[in-house]
């Protein structure tokens, strides 16, 4: 396997190693299971494979992860905070009550381990006094998964007590793909604008933060010029008071934005059809990521097979 594949690349990989071309099942087993190279039978439900392939295997899958954290706790700490959502390096060090500087140095050896990454604002804010600490996520889904929903109920499952995690996983479940959608519209707006930026390409694509704004896409072309973006979703068409909140934020940070991308899963009233200088996505667009698979697409993972 290639070092430190990408997001879509690992998507991709699981899609076509269990040949499923459906986006929304593939988002859904691939929020649990993406990034370990495991067959998947797709006709269970999630929360049978799981347990299944998961909680009733925990001893020795414990056993591997100890390779990566060596059963230390500040680790531990770091990493259950994270995949239950705080994501910030110092939000991170203050919940789970650790120093900076230890904070850092155990931040740094976790990503050199490929358990986490960096995703930076692509622009730092005017004012370095609005900046905010490193974002960090998970590098694979199923790390993300062990780590907010496995390793926190260790004694219960232990003791073959799985109440806890089917618990949490009720309450969260549904929305816990959410954060590798935003992350893959990322890999698709690039994807689209290559042809639509051919004179001014896009050199650059992530996020904006500072303390007080956080805009989930955020993409700087060659020229200096900068692509915006939000995402939705609602169970009702996006309405235009969507993108007029984005360009209220943009002004606010004072970015130099041309234009603009918006991801609705359930699509855009008419109003947007005035607009200009936009780009529509919705959960039809988002299918097409799965388009064209082949053979190529299949990485090879080296790690042991559930």
């Amino acid at each position: 396997m290639a070092k430190r594949p990408t997001l879509l690349q690992h998507f991709r990989s699981f899609a076509y190693q269990n040949n499923i071309r459906d986006f929304d099942k593939a988002l859904e087993y691939f929020t649990v299971f993406g990034g370990t190279g495991w067959d998947v039978d797709i006709s269970k439900p999630i929360e049978t494979l799981i347990e299944e392939k998961i909680l009733s295997k925990y001893e020795s899958l414990h056993k591997s992860m100890i390779r990566y954290t060596h059963n230390n706790p500040v680790y531990h700490k770091l990493l259950t905070f994270i995949a239950q959502g705080t994501e910030h390096e110092h939000e991170v060090f203050k919940k789970a009550k650790i120093g900076k500087a230890l904070g850092e140095e155990a931040i740094d050896y976790l990503e050199k381990k490929s358990l986490i990454k960096f995703d930076f604002s692509v622009e730092k804010p005017l004012n370095a006094s609005d900046g905010k600490s490193d974002r960090v996520v998970f590098e694979l889904p199923f790390m993300r998964f062990w780590f907010a929903m496995v390793s926190p109920y260790y004694k219960s499952i232990a003791e073959g007590d799985y109440t806890e995690v089917n618990d949490m996983w009720e309450k969260v479940g549904k929305n816990f793909g959410i954060l590798l959608n935003n992350l893959l519209i990322r890999d698709l707006v690039q994807q689209l604008m290559v042809t639509q930026y051919t004179h001014d390409p896009i050199e650059k694509i992530g996020c904006y933060y500072d303390k007080h704004t956080y805009l989930e896409i955020l993409a700087k072309r060659k020229s200096g010029k900068m692509i915006a973006g939000a995402c939705k979703y609602a169970k009702d068409a996006a309405k235009i008071n969507m993108l007029e909140t984005l360009k209220s934020t943009v002004i606010k940070v004072e970015l130099e934005v041309d234009s603009y991308v918006l991801f609705s899963k359930n699509g855009f009233t008419l109003e947007f059809e005035r607009e200009q200088g936009m780009m529509l996505l919705s959960h039809t667009h988002m299918r097409t990521i799965l388009d064209h698979l082949s053979k190529d697409d299949l990485l090879v993972y080296t790690n042991r097979k559930y």
